[in-house]
């Protein structure tokens, strides 16, 4: 049940489990001719080796397993199957309801990217409607998806469990399933795929007739768990693999690890090769030089060892080795090849059973010199698992003080491999990787670390993941941090992403950039204060004019010119907003010396303790969407609770504003908290420990070291000294004054900042609460008696209830236990109170109302009715 190909044209190499006649022309190729129609016009080079083998058995609806360098690419299965989809016997298969194809991905990143190759190529087939299935972390979102008409879904592991838990049905009609970079997705979401499977495996079951069913996962690494996934999901699956040393673990080659001192290794050999005289095995031994080579013969000649040897200046040629390298074994006598790497492709050896690695090898010498022993790699069953008993080829790797830089990935591969690996290459691997970290140590800090407090894939990472003290000190640190950084005044002005800003810290009195702004503007709307540059330098500070708007932008990088009157695209960095842009050179303005004297305004801001769902590496476009609209260009009230450089951790971020009508100011939303409420957004609580960690391995600023304090009160001390109903309010905040320069301001903000400016520090009053419920409702009364301009808000899981009563104001703003429905919910005014009912949004008995106690509201005994089996239910 196995074969090998080994094709020496483009030095491809096919490790197959049935023989499979590779397409590969484009105009011959098992697809449709609409798929072809389009594929061209797409300017499609391929089908390219993988794409050859992997197309056939796929468009002929066969199980595979495809493994490949460019297993990534979408195209290695959405062109055959798109090419199934339109066959006659597909389409009558379920007479009944149309069937569906599935394409998991390992992220919402990949999801997008082959839903976006799916619209591109559908033209070419008949009429087919793909979609693209991300739902929210919430129980409406996934039972809102729909799905009526369309036949490739495109999702991820999390978000297809929660649909079909709604929709279980959809298993039912599924014909095509696709497994997207099966290397990660049995890596970071093995129990998930398992139990997508067990579903369909059930699912298909009970299905009436026999509807065409197919498995199809594709990846650049085989995996410890792909076997048990053909074996008990899979129907006689086809396997591709084009990665030789991918193919060895799929083989069975045995893997050894043997540490040994360099002076040591000729030692070392000699008793690896007395077993494998004793063993008949067929021997080669590689290393990296003409002169190991060499040296490694005439020490195995000196110990009555029978070798051959070959390398680029040897006088004996290809075809010499190769006869005696085959006659010596058909004799009887053990074979021992010592060579450089070079000299393996031109020889052809596939029939080896040892190959020893005297050079440390990187990973893909490595592959190459196990493409020596693919004639003997182990036999697939016909239940497609392979005899871990028994293995006909190993490999040995010489492991010496002295091993090379590929250590990581040779460890990576041996665990995936599940071989036995010593101590002393951890060590080694560890060592490279603070050695490849010290390269990074002028690079920023790595973005993923500020932004989740992890980076999962450091050594592919280009950014550094240790403090440098140099770069990591405090830069421009403004007066409001340092006089209070508990509190301060943000204005976010380029959003990165949902919890990443560029931005000001805003003076709550006199603001130096609102100063600056105004006096740039007077400045350069005189003609004659214009004057274009004629020379650009790099690093240089200039004036830019775009509309009614003047910056100071800084140069950062100047594309190659021929003479100094070259007018050019320039990179140009917005240095008190944070952003990057390209502008022509001639737009450029001299900046007078007065307006470089104030420091660069521009501050990064990273909002903590916040990660995106399903342990994906980037936020959703609709979470970093939805914040941008919020926040862009306003005035939020900030907690700093660490720095380093010019990056600012901020937690929370809350956007205070004052109700129409009453002179009072409340929280109109919490950053994190509306990242949360998108359903995309989840905990991380460890976000802050993690780069304090990072800081307590290198010295940091002083001012990061003096936010100490702030940092042990814990972000909520800032909620709770920013919330309306635990403070005095003031009707003339500080905070309101127009400090957004020549930013826009809506005219309400502004009305309400002028009215404002007159008045004095108010007391804002919490009204007395009590509330029972039943079933469907929670009622509130809000004891206030003669109320006056009053005004109720309803959110999914909030309340706030604000108006006056005399002289005085009462506020509450209530954060709920549970959910409602914020449209089905009413508030009556009447002599002495306020009865405000809430629809819940799941029926049944809430056992408290609010998340947090509150003093001033209890229950209402009075209309209370004991649930049956009841227990003890909390005030509030």
């Amino acid at each position: 049940f196995q074969s090998f190909q080994k094709l020496e044209e483009g030095k491809n190499f096919v490790f197959l489990s049935k023989k499979i006649e590779p397409s590969s022309v484009l105009k011959t190729a098992p697809l449709s001719d609409g798929v072809k129609k389009e594929l061209a016009q797409n300017k499609f080079s391929g089908p390219n080796f993988i794409e050859s083998y992997c197309w056939p058995p796929v468009a002929w609806g066969y199980d595979v397993v495809a493994i490949s360098h460019q297993g990534n690419d979408p195209l290695l299965y959405i062109p055959p199957v798109l090419t199934f989809l339109q066959l006659k016997s597909a389409s009558q298969a379920l007479p009944h309801m149309s069937e569906v194809s599935l394409i998991v991905c390992p992220g919402w990143k990949k999801a997008q990217l082959v839903f976006d190759l799916l619209k591109t190529y559908k033209k070419g087939c008949r009429d087919l409607h793909p979609v693209l299935i991300i739902p929210e972390q919430n129980k409406e979102a996934a039972s809102h998806v729909e799905t009526q008409g369309c036949e490739v879904m495109v999702t991820t592991p999390h978000s297809l469990l929660r649909l079909l838990e709604h929709k279980s049905w959809l298993l039912c009609r599924l014909c095509h399933l696709v497994l997207d970079e099966i290397q990660v997705l049995l890596s970071d979401t093995t129990e998930q795929v398992f139990t997508i499977l067990d579903c369909y495996k059930k699912a298909t079951a009970r299905v009436w007739g026999n509807p065409p069913r197919q498995i199809i996962a594709v990846g650049t690494q085989w995996n410890k768990h792909i076997p048990p996934l053909m074996e008990e999901f899979m129907n006689d699956p086809y396997i591709v693999i084009t990665a030789v040393e991918e193919a060895a673990i799929c083989g069975n080659v045995q893997q050894v690890v043997q540490p040994c001192m360099n002076s040591s290794k000729i030692a070392e050999l000699l008793k690896i090769l007395d077993f494998a005289h004793t063993n008949l095995q067929k021997v080669l031994v590689f290393t990296d030089s003409v002169n190991e080579v060499e040296m490694i013969h005439k020490a195995l000649k000196s110990n009555s060892v029978v070798t051959l040897k070959k390398h680029k200046e040897s006088k004996c040629n290809v075809s010499c080795v190769s006869e005696s390298w085959r006659k010596m074994h058909s004799s009887g006598t053990p074979v021992v090849l010592v060579l450089t790497d070079d000299c393996l492709e031109p020889l052809g050896i596939t029939d080896a059973t040892c190959v020893i690695h005297f050079s440390f090898p990187s990973l893909k010498t490595f592959g190459q010199r196990l493409q020596s022993m693919t004639d003997n790699f182990c036999v697939l069953r016909k239940d497609s698992s392979v005899d871990q008993g028994h293995t006909n080829a190993k490999s040995v790797i010489l492991l010496t003080e002295n091993s090379s830089c590929h250590a990581p990935e040779i460890l990576g591969y041996l665990k995936r491999a599940e071989a036995e690996i010593p101590q002393q290459l951890h060590d080694l691997a560890a060592r490279v990787l603070e050695s490849e970290e010290g390269e990074k140590f002028s690079r920023p800090l790595c973005a993923s670390v500020k932004t989740f407090g992890i980076c999962r894939n450091r050594r592919a990472c280009p950014d550094r993941h240790q403090i440098n003290v140099s770069i990591d000190m405090a830069q421009n640190i403004p007066d409001e941090m340092i006089k209070t950084p508990e509190r301060v005044m943000i204005l976010p002005l380029h959003i990165v992403h949902a919890t990443n800003y560029f931005g000001r810290i805003v003076g709550k009195e006199k603001d130096q950039y609102t100063i600056l702004a105004e006096e740039m503007q007077n400045y350069f709307e005189v003609p004659g204060h214009r004057i274009f540059v004629n020379t650009v330098e790099k690093s240089a500070f200039y004036g830019l004019c775009e509309g009614a708007l003047c910056h100071r932008v800084q140069v950062v990088d100047i594309p190659a010119k021929e003479d100094e009157n070259f007018v050019c695209k320039v990179t140009i960095k917005y240095i008190d907003e944070g952003r990057t842009s390209q502008v022509n050179s001639d737009q450029l303005l001299h900046l007078p010396a007065r307006f470089q004297s104030l420091p660069p305004q521009a501050v990064e801001f990273v909002v903590c303790r916040v990660k995106p769902i399903d342990n994906e590496i980037e936020w959703n476009p609709k979470v970093t969407d939805h914040i941008h609209r919020k926040i862009k260009g306003r005035l939020h009230h900030a907690k700093i609770v660490h720095t380093l450089g010019n990056t600012a951790w901020v937690d929370p971020v809350v956007r205070v504003s004052s109700l129409s009508g009453v002179k009072v100011w409340i929280n109109e939303y919490n950053i994190r908290s509306e990242i949360l409420s998108t359903g995309l957004g989840t905990d991380n609580p460890e976000h802050l420990a993690e780069i304090q960690k990072l800081c307590r391995h290198g010295q940091v600023s002083d001012y990061a070291e003096n936010l100490e304090h702030f940092i042990k009160e814990g972000p909520a001390d800032l909620e709770k000294a920013s919330s309306p109903q635990d403070v005095s309010i003031e009707e003339d905040s500080p905070e309101s004054c127009n400090t957004l320069g020549s930013y826009p301001c809506d005219d309400a903000a502004q009305t309400e900042e002028a009215e404002d400016s007159m008045l004095h520090r108010h007391k804002c009053y919490h009204p007395e609460i009590k509330w029972f419920q039943d079933n469907v409702t929670v009622t509130l009364k809000v004891k206030i008696p003669s109320a006056a301009d009053t005004k109720c808000e309803f959110s999914k899981e909030k309340v706030v209830f604000s108006a006056r009563s005399g002289e005085k104001l009462y506020l509450a703003d209530l954060e709920l236990q549970e959910s409602v429905f914020a449209e089905k919910c009413t508030c009556v005014i009447k002599d002495t109170e306020a009865v405000i009912v809430l629809a819940k949004e799941k029926q049944g008995a809430w056992c408290k109302l609010l998340k947090k106690k509150n003093i001033h509201v209890s229950l209402d005994f009075e209309h209370w009715e004991e649930p049956e089996e009841e227990s003890s239910l909390s005030v509030g």
